[in-house]
């Protein structure tokens, strides 16, 4: 079979196909069905929002790894191998050192004060307006990711199929919302991990046909390096860089942090095991999957460069954008083995429905707990309240339906998603910092700090947005001496040899200079561009967006609570604070360890208690029902005796 760029045709679903898709989706509807009617008998928000925290790590950290590397991974990641370089890999560094993070510093807090959503800790540490504000943002930046992830699979959908783009997102939408208000968490974490499975194993066939159709790793490995891809010392501290490892493993690190550490939807998903350690396995079992999907991802990238080498999908016109590459490169390669598309098409959609419905569940918690029991109906009985949570459920899915259409305006995926989790996520990470690792911090600080730091990081993005500075970007040089010119009708002004062809996508290119074209790369350079003053700044690289929200919060939440009147450290909550050093350097001697907790006291025995449960089996059958109830009043309680008592054998 010929391929797309020799035949000017793309091949199209078979019957298999559509059968293996539609058969995921139905899959995913029946899980759904199976626990309303498995827990019909125990409606409570504990069962429904937090799946009876008692499940098991496995499938928390397969819930994990399907939620945030989604269809945006797989469909990003290949394109940035071919339109880039090798640079992204350094990513995969920052990983190890986020779950680190996540798992011993910043989920053992949420731990200690048994949190149902993560903002009640901004409650505890600052007040109640400071949790609205920061449940509200986490709300605003899930719902925007959310419409991110649902259209990227439409447009591989449409790109391979030609299956109209909208009606393949309203499916997805109403299949997701089906199943999440239904069965709630424990659904959404058992859908995950089927579906992870199906990504998984679905990449895996990419992966290996593709690298087998060019001839195996090292011939691809040899055109890539060739082309100039591979890239591994760019060690630049320029900021403005787009990927250096700086930027990759460092600016990388605030991201993800971002997302595993103080995300409403990885805080959940960590509370819904039976015990803090559980919650630890869960995330470092989480660790190897997504190195999994990021360098299976890659490496499928790198044949897709090796297939495309001679001819650039996107100049030739086969595709609009980058982020339909990866589908084209599967039905040139897999389109020839009936179901293995639809597979591939069944792996975009798993990914999209498990960021969705985690998505959907956590901003159903939030808006419940943080909104609607903390302000209007403080008394609300367990059974109303998991109804709330599904009326909640429901309407957000409509929401991030119809915010679909805006995803569809914002370029590139991959560096889409990453934008919006730094501008938004980074200064919702900067509260939680503030007041994990500041005590001197108050109210206002955390106040000031997260509306400077939104409305600062706004204006970077969204000046980089009108300003087009992707656009000034350079990429990774591409060829057309491969494409079969014969074929094309359709004139067009190419510009060869000594002129460089602009980013913008050219269609076919006429006959008349195919022997011009033969002889010569095609570069994608680019012009100076004028954006004024602070073209610089919106210049800055999408990975050290949540860094410089960070250092905003920070910097104007420090100088705004000293100048209000700053906390005594000795009078702050230990267990709203984390001794950062004695985590880090537990060997160090007490004369050095104790002037870098800056005053705080801490409790020895409550920060040593790993196999603290979150279960109701030692509660009366009576009570069991109202265990949230229960919960939060024990914290309220427990909140306010620990900022005065101090054990007699105290870290000073």
């Amino acid at each position: 079979m010929a391929y797309s760029f020799e035949s000017n045709e793309r091949a199209s679903f078979k019957a298999l196909d559509y059968v293996l898709f539609g058969l995921t989706l139905t899959f995913s509807a029946l899980i759904g069905i199976f626990y309303a009617i498995k827990d019909r008998k125990r409606q409570n928000t504990k069962e429904f929002l937090l799946a009876g925290r008692d499940m098991n790590p496995i499938p928390v950290s397969l819930s994990l790894v399907a939620s945030f590397m989604s269809a945006i991974s797989l469909l990003g990641t290949p394109a940035e191998m071919y339109n880039y370089s090798t640079m992204y890999w350094y990513i995969g560094l920052s990983y190890l050192l986020v779950i680190a993070a996540a798992a011993h510093v910043f989920v053992p807090v949420f731990y200690r004060l048994r949190c149902t959503s993560a903002y009640e800790y901004l409650e505890y540490r600052f007040s109640r307006g400071v949790r609205t504000a920061g449940s509200l943002t986490f709300c605003i930046q899930m719902i925007l990711y959310m419409a991110v992830v649902m259209y990227a699979p439409s447009v591989a959908l449409n790109a391979v199929t030609g299956f109209p783009l909208w009606w393949s997102i309203i499916a997805v939408g109403i299949v997701c919302t089906f199943y999440t208000s239904l069965g709630g968490m424990k659904a959404v974490l058992w859908t995950d991990t089927f579906q992870v499975l199906v990504m998984f194993g679905s990449l895996s066939a990419v992966a290996i046909k593709g690298m087998d159709e060019v001839g195996g790793l090292k011939n691809a490995w040899s055109h890539f390096d060739i082309s100039g891809r591979v890239v591994w010392d760019d060690f630049s501290f320029d900021p403005k860089v787009r990927h250096t490892v700086w930027a990759l493993v460092v600016g990388g690190w605030f991201m993800w942090i971002a997302i595993y550490g103080v995300n409403q939807a990885s805080v959940q998903r960590a509370c819904s095991c039976s015990s803090l350690k559980e919650a630890q396995i869960a995330m470092w079992i989480n660790f190897p999957g997504m190195c999994l999907i990021l360098y299976i991802s890659c490496f499928i990238g790198i044949a897709m460069y090796s297939l495309y080498r001679t001819c650039d999908p996107i100049k030739f016109g086969l595709v609009a954008a980058s982020d339909q590459l990866l589908p084209l490169f599967v039905m040139d390669v897999l389109g020839k083995v009936e179901g293995v598309p639809g597979l591939f098409v069944a792996s975009l959609f798993s990914g999209t429905l498990s960021t969705i419905s985690s998505g959907m569940n956590s901003i159903a918690l939030c808006i419940l707990q943080d909104i609607i029991r903390t302000y209007w109906i403080k008394n609300m009985t367990e059974e109303r309240a998991t109804t709330w949570s599904k009326v909640l459920a429901v309407i957000f899915g409509l929401v991030c339906l119809g915010l679909t259409y805006v995803a569809s305006l914002l370029g590139g995926i991959l560096q889409a998603a990453h934008s919006l989790w730094g501008m938004i996520g980074g200064p919702l990470l900067g509260v939680f910092v503030l007041g994990m690792f500041f005590p001197w911090s108050n109210t206002a600080g955390a106040y000031a700090g997260l509306i400077v730091s939104l409305v600062f990081m706004f204006w970077i993005g969204i000046g980089a947005y009108i300003t087009e500075v992707r656009n000034t970007i350079p990429k990774a040089p591409v060829v057309l001496s491969g494409c079969n010119w014969n074929l094309t009708t359709t004139a067009a002004t190419a510009t060869v040899s000594a002129i460089n062809m602009s980013t913008t996508a050219t269609p076919y290119i006429t006959t008349d200079i195919i022997t011009t074209i033969n002889s010569v790369n095609v570069t994608t350079t680019v012009a100076e561009h004028d954006g004024g003053i602070f073209f610089p700044l919106y210049s800055l690289s999408y990975m050290w967006y949540s860094a410089t929200a960070v250092a905003v919060v920070v910097g104007v939440g420090l100088i705004v609570s000293f100048i209000t009147g700053a906390n005594k450290p000795s009078e702050v909550d230990p267990n709203l604070q984390i001794p950062l050093f004695d985590i880090l350097f537990p060997y160090l001697p007490e004369v050095i360890l104790k002037p870098l907790r800056c005053g705080v006291v801490y409790d020895e025995v409550k920060r040593g208690d790993g196999n603290r449960r979150h279960t109701a089996a030692d509660l009366k059958n009576s009570d069991k029902d109202n265990f949230l109830n229960i919960e939060m009043a024990e914290q309220k309680s427990d909140a306010k005796q620990t900022s005065h008592i101090t054990e007699t054998s105290p870290m000073v």
